[in-house]
């Protein structure tokens, strides 16, 4: 994680947004009052989603069955 604070945020916004889109490397910006993360668009969308899966309490226990199951294919074995 990138850690700024405001005034060195706003001198650099651009370059700084763009790591982060890039790299998806969150950027922790300090300021007075507190704290902010920035995330990309893609970082957020996965954690949104984990926390929509995890919500649902069958779909959550299914996931981990079928991970210990003999069938389980590891995603670096799958040819895409």
């Amino acid at each position: 994680m990138t850690n700024t604070n405001i005034t060195s945020f706003r001198k650099d916004i651009y370059n700084l947004l763009e790591q982060t889109i890039k790299y998806n490397e969150p950027i922790n910006i300090s300021t007075k009052n507190g704290n902010a993360v920035v995330l990309s668009e893609e970082d957020y969308n996965n954690i949104i989603e984990t926390l929509y899966i995890i919500s649902i309490p069958k779909l959550k226990d299914e996931i981990i069955e079928r991970s210990k199951d003999d069938d389980y294919v590891d995603e670096s074995e799958v040819n895409w």
